[in-house]
């Protein structure tokens, strides 16, 4: 099964079509931002996407025994057993694979496997496909390899078909943890980090889409820009460099137009 594309980073339409899906208008993305920002923590540079261009994923194996009946636990306990057992982030495809691997020797197709992993930037689950707006967990993943906007919108449907968005617009973050991350959200201090999140995005500026694009097009040609957040910081300014540097630029640490554009067409990502 093919799992990696281009990789699209963000963009403004995508970041609409959210914020519509949730019934936001453009001056309510510190919402979206403060999910995306607590969701997207524990993953790779902060972003929907591995450097090798396929979605971050997570695999459950508790729910790959449940969508299987424990058939496999004996034979693969690592990837059909209890919660927990995680493991790297580095672990998640090899999990995956072997998850399909199993389900097509015993003749049950892809579903159970693709059910059983939590995709993109959001970290929906497989088998909340139908909320997040698709008709099989194939067609979401499907959506999830291309772009971040698909991604995006995959969490706002998921988001609104539960009435979590309405938790979201009271503030209520405990209501809101509990909901999207299990009862246990208080372990993980979940709902703190929202309230925290939301602090800053609600205060301070939000993440720049072209510097976050330039950011994702620096970290596919490996230069190590560092977290993709939209800000230009000392690690960026230096992947900035350093390519300009490369493409016989004049040497600078500042983004601009020709050097954002170049950045876009080596990478392969739509400026």
């Amino acid at each position: 099964m093919k799992l990696v594309g281009k990789g699209q980073p963000l963009t403004r339409a995508g970041l609409r079509k959210a914020l519509a899906i949730l019934g936001l208008g453009p001056n309510d993305a510190a919402y979206i931002w403060t999910i995306v920002e607590v969701e997207t923590a524990g993953l790779t540079q902060g972003f929907g996407f591995r450097v090798d261009r396929r979605p971050q994923i997570l695999f459950e194996r508790h729910v790959f025994r449940k969508f299987t009946d424990g058939r496999f636990d004996a034979v693969a306990p690592d990837i059909s057993g209890p919660a927990g057992g995680y493991g790297l982030l580095s672990e998640q495809y090899g999990k995956l694979e072997r998850a399909l691997m199993l389900c097509a020797k015993a003749k049950l197709g892809t579903e159970s496997a693709l059910k059983s992993a939590s995709w993109g930037m959001g970290q929906v689950m497989g088998f909340n496909y139908s909320a997040a707006g698709y008709q099989s967990p194939l067609r979401m993943v499907q959506a999830m390899v291309r772009t971040e906007d698909a991604q995006l919108a995959s969490m706002a449907g998921f988001l609104k078909a539960n009435g979590l968005a309405e938790k979201l617009l009271r503030k209520d973050w405990p209501g809101f943890a509990r909901m999207y991350n299990g009862p246990s959200y208080w372990q993980n201090h979940y709902d703190v980090k929202l309230a925290e999140q939301y602090q800053r995005f609600a205060s301070a500026s939000l993440p720049n889409l072209e510097m976050r694009g330039a950011q994702v097009a620096l970290l596919y040609l490996g230069y190590a820009p560092g977290k993709i957040d939209g800000i230009i910081g000392p690690r960026t300014r230096t992947a900035i460099k350093n390519f300009r540097i490369a493409a016989g630029l004049p040497v600078a640490e500042d983004l601009d137009g020709p050097t954002y554009q170049n950045l876009c067409r080596k990478a392969g990502i739509r400026p």
